[in-house]
């Protein structure tokens, strides 16, 4: 081994992780991927992030009303239940930085990113986004289709959208705090129209998987780090960006995606930057995979995702007081 390579193994920033259970699932329709947070507990995420040296703080699962007669509010759905959760996930999300961890946050559908954002920044201040994922979740309440809010929390987070947010219950608590500058997608292939012309009107950066394709993930992360100002990152990783083959059990899998390789290379390379302040772990869904061996295979990917953000190397590792069994 290369004196490089033997330094790049074996140096190990010291993580302390802040992990939160996030069972929801009212962003969406379907049923399950409120089971995740313990599944990927179940699959030795804790374990195995003390096993790599991390100093790990399990803060539980957060428990989220149901409003009931939570009727669409201008055509979005459970509008007051997904905005009371994300308030409780955005104070959750503050006080796990205040208390000097990065945080995890176990969704859950990607509705949470609203709170999960909102709460980082209020502990921090600016932050860089990076948001993994296979579609952009950029609709507004109003150009949205579905009226599902998990593919809409962009909007409410970015300061050049708020004047096409209307005012909805349970949100009064929300305001924007991300600039569309500090804001790059990975692994885009199922934008809508009017997403694909809010992300042109804002200029937002995002690589597709066109340019994953054209660029190869190395120099997507590159192109990434170069881009985005030196604040903290806040990695929020969809598991429908890794190609469906690997990851099937989700609400919503669109063909063609990252390969398990390309999606353990992206938290790898954040995790080098030294700038990783939060992850959102979010919509694993154990109820959408046909066989066992399909929910498998999606949480333990998911597993690896986050180790990969807190130094787990392909290569190997090894904790730095490790000698030899003298004989």
């Amino acid at each position: 081994m290369s004196g490089s390579r033997a330094s790049a193994a074996t140096i190990r920033l010291s993580h302390s992780v802040g992990i939160i259970g996030a069972p929801f699932s009212k962003g969406q329709p379907k049923d399950g991927v409120e089971c995740a947070p313990n599944k990927l507990r179940a699959a030795g995420l804790l374990e195995r992030l003390q096993q790599q040296g991390c100093a790990v703080k399990d803060y539980g699962n957060l428990t989220f009303e149901n409003v009931a007669l939570d009727e669409p509010v201008k055509g979005s759905k459970s509008v007051r239940t997904v905005g009371s959760a994300n308030q409780r996930l955005s104070e959750a999300v503050k006080a796990v930085k205040r208390d000097g961890h990065t945080a995890v946050m176990l969704g859950g559908d990607h509705s949470l990113a609203i709170g999960s954002i909102h709460g980082h920044t209020a502990a921090v201040g600016p932050v860089s986004v990076v948001w993994v994922d296979a579609h952009a979740d950029i609709h507004t309440p109003l150009s949205s289709n579905t009226g599902n809010i998990h593919g809409q929390p962009m909007s409410y987070l970015l300061y050049e959208l708020q004047s096409k947010v209307p005012p909805l219950p349970n949100f009064s608590w929300m305001k924007p705090c991300l600039s569309s500058r500090d804001l790059v997608y990975i692994g885009l292939r199922d934008v809508d129209p009017e997403e694909h012309y809010i992300m042109k009107l804002l200029t937002v950066k995002a690589f597709s998987m066109t340019q994953v394709d054209q660029l190869g993930v190395a120099r997507v992360m590159e192109e990434t780090c170069d881009y985005l100002s030196k604040k903290p990152i806040h990695l929020s990783y969809d598991i429908d960006a890794i190609d469906p083959s690997v990851t099937p059990a989700t609400g919503t899998p669109a063909v063609g995606g990252l390969t398990y390789r390309e999606g353990i290379y992206i938290t790898e390379y954040l995790c080098q930057t030294g700038l990783l302040s939060a992850v959102d772990m979010v919509e694993v869904n154990p109820l959408r995979g046909r066989t066992e061996d399909d929910v498998h295979s999606t949480v333990s990917t998911a597993v690896d995702l986050l180790l990969g953000c807190f130094g787990r190397r392909r290569e190997g590792n090894h904790l730095p007081d490790y000698s030899l069994p003298e004989p």
